[in-house]
């Protein structure tokens, strides 16, 4: 599912190495620009994402015999025009169509445009990521129309059957027709009020990908993402500060960074002190710091939470060692963090943090003010901490106790085969 049409990937299997790369990259770069064109002219999301499918389709059969054309984007864009014309010939008479269809037969559907906004892909993000829909339906319906991800692969990540997925697509769909959602990039004050709600979509789709079962592709998509707003943002008048997008980009990176690392050969979760760091993608975490050095280099910048998450990762991603971890900055930074998003996972982070900075009866102290109102209770990793800090005051009974009972709590088999490997390391 590394490709952005994950429908058509497997046509990718007998062509040669060189040619399904270079088929990928291109469809990469050319699916949400042709799918945000057609959208824009036809207003129709079904025929979009169907024509984007079949040109890539057709380029994968057809390119490794006859050669991967000069410019690629261009040729799928063509062919995804073309056979929409064709749909909408067959399709309808109406007077509404007959108008796209002059469009689409004049040539590019996606003309040079004025008033800031050029780029398609902008408006095909800010209106699948809309305030008005579900936050779940969100992360599908960029997962569907801007990656291309085919359904089932999207409803297996949620837990749901593919014709439940199919159905809240559709809904998602219906909505953004029927409440008359624009279709474009939100203007003035409206912009910096929903960028947040894009970023905070992005999150979610990495988290899918990251979690200790979930595919990694999805990771690779919201990386991908990230990189396009960090790139097309600036590109607006009057530009928006997009410091927290360079943040979140940079947290992205060095998460991931470490994703080669995180299983053993066995498939087993490895926690930060039993992974090898030469697996870590040292590029992936060069590229991450030069985003937050180039940040600090803005006039009068100051962090948002997603620059904090990166600064907090970028410490881990740059140490030697746990040990030679930058704990204090650490702390300072979930200090930070917690004055802005006082939250019960931040709480629990922030414990853990000045456990390590400060000894572990200080993260204890901070662990139980933040299991105070009870948020934490059923958490599983609320008990891991709570063992790992006890584990180094001392009582490793105790904590091997904790760590049984956050692995009956646990969401994945893999978190509840490695809890109780902390378990027995700590048994007497």
């Amino acid at each position: 599912m590394s490709s952005p049409a994950p429908d058509v990937a497997a046509a990718t299997s007998g062509a040669a190495s060189a040619t399904a790369a270079a088929a990928s990259a291109a469809a990469a770069e050319a699916y949400p620009r042709i799918v945000g064109a057609l959208i824009r002219i036809t207003g129709d999301w079904d025929l979009a994402e169907d024509c984007a499918q079949e040109a890539l389709a057709t380029a994968l059969q057809r390119w490794p015999s006859a050669g991967v054309p000069d410019n690629p984007a261009a040729w799928l864009m063509t062919a995804a025009r073309n056979r929409a014309i064709d749909v909408l010939r067959r399709a309808t008479v109406e007077r509404t169509k007959l108008r796209e269809l002059a469009v689409l037969e004049r040539g590019d559907p996606a003309p040079p445009e004025s008033g800031g906004f050029p780029d398609d892909r902008l408006r095909l993000i800010f209106t699948c990521c809309h305030p008005a829909l579900p936050l779940e339906a969100r992360v599908a319906l960029t997962l569907r129309t801007i990656c291309g991800v085919r359904t089932a692969d999207i409803a297996r990540a949620f837990l749901v059957g593919e014709a439940t997925m199919t159905r809240r697509l559709t809904r998602a769909k219906t909505k953004i027709a029927q409440a008359g959602i624009p279709y474009r990039v939100p203007e003035g004050t409206t912009l910096p009020e929903r960028l947040p709600g894009v970023l905070g979509v992005l999150y979610v789709l990495f988290t899918t990908g990251y979690n200790a079962d979930g595919s990694p592709a999805f990771a690779d998509e919201a990386i991908r993402l990230a990189r396009l707003l960090a790139d097309l943002l600036p590109t607006l008048r009057p530009r928006p500060d997009s410091s927290e997008i360079s943040g979140l980009l940079a947290l992205f990176l060095f998460q991931h960074s470490r994703r080669d690392a995180r299983r053993d050969d066995d498939g087993r979760l490895r926690t930060l002190e039993q992974q090898d760091r030469s697996h870590w993608d040292r590029a992936a975490i060069a590229e991450g710091v030069a985003i937050l050095t180039a940040l600090d280099a803005e006039p009068a910048h100051r962090d948002g939470p997603y620059a904090l998450q990166a600064r907090i990762a970028a410490c881990h991603a740059t140490a030697e060692s746990v040990a030679a971890t930058d704990w204090p900055r650490i702390a300072h930074c979930y200090d930070e963090l917690w004055l802005r998003q006082p939250t019960p996972v931040i709480a629990l982070n922030r414990a853990v943090a000045h456990g390590y900075a400060r000894g572990p009866r200080a993260g204890l102290a901070l662990l139980a003010e933040a299991r105070a109102g009870g948020a934490l209770d059923d958490y599983p990793l609320a008990l891991a901490a709570e063992a790992g800090l006890i584990a180094r005051a001392g009582d490793r009974e105790h904590a091997a106790d904790l760590f049984r009972r956050a692995a009956d709590l646990a969401h994945s088999p893999a978190e509840r085969d490695a809890l109780l490997e902390r378990a027995a390391e700590n048994a007497p």
